[in-house]
């Protein structure tokens, strides 16, 4: 039986509500989500709407937009790139003309990679020029004004107008997938991304002539003004034991090994052991472990894109380096964004967000979050991002979790993964990325009209959110 939720009346009389009656009171709703379509146990959460701040929506118009899709309003100074700048507590990219901006992009923009999705792009669009323009308009349309990783990058610079984009090399990913072949085509003992150990090799003296062959590709972007910034690798795996793995799984000759070695002697002394490490010393190599890497990675971004943000490697690990002070801390001094895939949870956490920018003194960016509707025809078995019933509930998930970002002041922008369903009938892709709706257009590009008009109703009321959050 439906219980009835009960509430006072401004009169001071009680009302009484069904549940389908009390979905929308206030700009409020509640959606159902599940893990995935093999869990069977569905939970209820709240999501705040846009209705939640109809009288802000209804009474007050945005700023009209530049070129890039920043707001011309409290303008500062034009630089001709992109860069980020702290306003009175709250942080915001600038665009190239000085406007304040949020970059509200969509990930993996790209004409389809199945044939099965070839075909039907070719059918609908002709060929990948005019698919282009076409759903660049359509994202314009729809109040986004950028694109995430694995973008078609050069595809969209051919446009006279295009949308701000992200690059994304693997310095990393691009060495362990050599590395690997010394293996035998796998490690026996593979983790996170099929990292060995779980541990990023960056203490390998043949990891430093892939940095350079990896990045140096992005100077072809050095000098476009629609390029926001870029990424190295993606996920790496910033384990809180790293300095045990080092010790106990690597031969006592790997670099791995000895770099660990020396920094625990020089720590706490040669006769030190495994079963000497405590949880400061643990927190102190994670970020030695980690500024091996990024000193490295983001010198070679400074050198070939000199003009442009550099966006980090990519966090996501709920328990590992989102929660680890000292790597935020590095990672503030050497990049312009943090950047953070954000999974597992209903919505963003405030204190969590609030540390983030506490700790590294950077703003960030969410850069993958989705949710699928079991609407889509779809299996909906695999993917980090939950279950919802449908299309217009991925929007209601979509509003709540930009609102509670934007009351984050270290917060510059979120990128929707993906553009484009998986297509489960590819089996190239990884197991994550084989049967899920995550697009905002399936496998034959037809939009999912009622996610997208939720995200355009959002999208077009991002400043006025903003300055009405500030200010109270």
């Amino acid at each position: 039986m439906k219980k009835a939720i009960i509430l006072f009346t401004m009169a001071g009389c009680l009302a009484t509500f069904s549940p389908s009656e009390a979905q929308e009171l206030n700009g409020y709703t509640t959606v159902k989500a599940r893990k995935n379509a093999d869990d069977p146990h569905w939970a209820d959460y709240q999501a705040k709407t846009i209705g939640t701040y109809a009288d802000l929506v209804d009474k007050n118009k945005e700023p009209a937009l530049s070129q890039f899709g920043g707001w011309e309003i409290n303008k500062s100074k034009a630089t001709g790139f992109f860069r980020t700048e702290c306003r009175e507590g709250r942080w915001w990219i600038i665009d190239p003309e000085g406007n304040p901006f949020i970059h509200k992009g969509i990930a993996v923009f790209r004409a389809g990679k199945s044939e099965k999705q070839q075909a039907a792009m070719k059918a609908k669009y002709g060929n990948n020029e005019q698919w282009a323009k076409a759903e660049s308009k359509m994202l314009r349309d729809n109040g986004f004004n950028g694109l995430g990783a694995w973008s078609d990058v050069d595809q969209i610079r051919q446009l006279d107008h295009p949308l701000v984009y992200t690059v994304i090399v693997s310095p990393m990913g691009n060495y362990k997938s050599d590395h690997i072949k010394k293996y035998g085509g796998a490690y026996k003992q593979a983790g996170w991304q099929n990292f060995r150990f779980d541990l990023a090799m960056v203490f390998d003296p043949e990891f430093d002539r892939y940095i350079e062959n990896a990045i140096q590709p992005i100077a072809q972007y050095a000098d476009d003004k629609y390029m926001l910034g870029i990424y190295t690798d993606n996920e790496l795996p910033w384990k809180n034991d790293a300095l045990d793995r080092h010790l106990k799984y690597l031969a006592k000759d790997e670099p791995g090994y000895i770099a660990a070695r020396t920094w625990m002697d020089e720590r706490k002394g040669s006769e030190s052991t495994l079963e000497n490490i405590d949880d400061e010393d643990r927190l102190a190599f994670s970020a030695f472990y980690f500024e091996t890497y990024i000193k490295k990675v983001s010198a070679a971004v400074r050198k070939w894109a000199p003009n442009h943000l550099y966006l980090g490697c990519r966090f996501n690990q709920e328990k590992e380096e989102l929660q680890n002070p000292a790597i935020f801390k590095v990672a503030g001094d050497y990049v312009d964004i943090i950047s953070i895939n954000h999974y597992r949870k209903w919505e963003p956490d405030q204190e969590i967000m609030e540390n983030w920018v506490k700790w590294s003194g950077k703003p960030f960016i969410i850069t993958e979050w989705y949710t699928k509707g079991e609407d889509s025809g779809l299996p909906n078995r695999t993917g980090a991002g939950w279950n919802v019933p449908t299309q217009e509930d991925r929007g209601k998930f979509y509003q709540n979790f930009v609102i509670e970002l934007l009351k984050s002041r270290g917060n510059v922008g979120w990128h929707w993964f993906t553009y484009q369903d998986n297509d489960p009938l590819d089996l190239t892709t990884d197991y994550s990325n084989r049967d899920s709706n995550k697009g905002i257009v399936d496998s034959q590009f037809n939009r999912y009209q009622p996610l997208m008009d939720k995200m355009k109703e959002l999208n077009e009321h991002v400043y006025n959110l903003i300055e009405h959050l500030d200010n109270n």
